[in-house]
């Protein structure tokens, strides 16, 4: 699969501009009175609908196949789920000199969430690199996310991140995410071949979801006064921290595959998808998981990750591509 040729448009299109204008919407025009309760709810329906589609999505039977190649699936895989969180606990050594202790809980959350499905695979397609793997790769990592991040959560946000989870948080997970994703796998006879024939406008389903997930979190920042907690300067810093915790996983990814004897192909897909953290992800479960904290802090962080990492990978996928172009 990696000789076809590649969808050439790099994922980075109007939707993170969306992004960035809602978060901004939701700091000067916060919901209020009773508009609150019919955000709360949206974003409870909405997600529940996010996770039912992210099931129906999954392939499970493929997934198990594509995991026979284990040493690629495990470089992947170690890269998000062990390498990220041990960065992510030695970060704690940047509090309080760096960034305040509640900004350092959004560059942990960073850590532990999954990688990213849609971006790990168009731009491993683009690049000429493994795409089957990145394929295999990127599903196995949103499934297991679903029952390791909230379990990394409580292990390492409770301790090296001082944030309190209350027991009723993973009630929610279940309820919310858990129930909803399995139920989409349980109903794949179904609604497959549906949600796959009309991928196109459910896309916007997803989307929607995510921009109301960001709103409802700054929105709520605003009653938290969040701004009033993060200066210009921790902003500043903030983004360098989390472009040198970028630029060290793509090239700690490209340099380790490397170190292990991967092919080109193998380590453009390691790279990509061990290096990714996945936005429509991340935002569902933190407004879940972290119910009653700073949402928007914690969120703040990653969505400075995702924009950065869009760029950084469009960039480095053009460079591979015009690589495997030139090769004889």
């Amino acid at each position: 699969m990696s000789s076809a040729k590649p969808h050439r448009k790099l994922p980075i299109d109007g939707f993170v501009i969306a992004i960035v204008v809602t978060a901004v919407i939701g700091s000067v025009l916060p919901a209020s009175g009773p508009a609150i309760p019919v955000v709360t709810h949206g974003v409870t329906v909405l997600i529940f609908i996010l996770f039912f589609l992210y099931g129906v999505r999954l392939e499970p039977r493929e997934t198990l196949d594509g995991l026979k190649n284990w040493k690629l699936q495990g470089a992947i895989l170690a890269s998000t789920f062990v390498v990220f969180p041990l960065i992510g606990l030695a970060m704690r050594g940047l509090v309080p000199w760096a960034i305040p202790s509640t900004l350092y809980v959004g560059m942990l959350w960073i850590c532990l969430v999954p990688s990213t499905v849609q971006s790990s695979i168009n731009f491993t397609s683009i690049a000429h690199g493994n795409v089957a793997g990145a394929i295999v790769a990127a599903t196995t990592s949103n499934l297991l996310g679903t029952f390791l991040t909230p379990l990394l959560a409580l292990f390492l946000m409770s301790t090296s991140g001082g944030l309190k989870i209350q027991p009723s948080s993973f009630l929610d997970v279940i309820i919310q995410l858990l129930l909803p994703f399995v139920l989409g796998q349980l109903s794949r006879r179904w609604t497959a071949d549906f949600v796959h024939k009309h991928h196109k406008q459910l896309k916007y389903v997803d989307q929607g979801s995510i921009i109301l997930v960001v709103y409802s979190a700054f929105s709520e920042g605003m009653h938290e006064h969040m701004w009033s907690l993060v200066s210009p300067s921790s902003m500043a810093v903030l983004t360098l921290i989390c472009l040198a915790l970028l630029f060290f996983m793509l090239w700690l990814t490209w340099a380790g595959a490397g170190w292990l004897s991967f092919g080109r192909d193998d380590r453009i897909a390691i790279q990509f998808c061990g290096t990714k953290k996945s936005l429509a992800t991340g935002l569902p479960m933190a407004t879940v998981l972290f119910a009653g904290q700073p949402v928007g802090l914690i969120v703040l962080p990653l969505m400075i990750f995702h924009l950065a990492q869009l760029i950084a990978c469009g960039v480095l996928a053009g460079r591979y591509a015009r690589q495997w172009e030139a090769m004889p």
